[in-house]
């Protein structure tokens, strides 16, 4: 957590974008089981990192950019890429803005880290939801 809150301290002067991946790794069907996850096609999201990076920005990001990937055809190996053999990828971009209410003390304010847990399982049940219609979508694409 030093570490980032160093390059945060240092990104606060200059444009920058942060990617964080909140599911924390990449999804396959056994890490799915091992976690219950309660969402269909989503690992369990893992806010205290978000949490963590807005803050230490103090207040300097402003929006949050929501990617949704999808890979109607299966998830692909990096090989898959290299060779070419991936031919369709659905992807959703939200643009939300960064309200002062997503910004608190993570490890010391119990009231704000379930407020944020809260919203952070809140946008993982749209993105299950948003990932299921893309699905949807390109099956009936293929359909018709």
């Amino acid at each position: 957590m030093e570490v980032t809150k160093r390059a945060c301290d240092k990104f606060q002067y200059f444009p920058v974008s942060i990617m964080n991946f909140l599911e924390g790794t990449r999804f396959t069907t056994e890490k799915h089981d091992q976690q219950s996850s309660q969402y269909k096609h989503l690992l369990m999201p893992k806010a205290g990192g978000l949490s963590f990076a807005l803050n230490a920005m103090d207040g300097k990001l402003h929006q949050l950019i929501d990617v949704t990937i999808v890979y109607p055809n299966g998830i692909p190996s990096f090989f898959d890429y290299l060779c070419g053999k991936v031919s369709l990828i659905r992807v959703h971009v939200r643009v939300m803005p960064i309200e002062s209410a997503l910004l608190g003390d993570y490890q010391n304010d119990g009231a704000y880290r379930t407020y944020f847990q809260r919203w952070v399982n809140d946008l993982w049940q749209q993105k299950d939801q948003q990932f299921e219609y893309l699905l949807q979508a390109e099956a009936e694409h293929l359909d018709q």
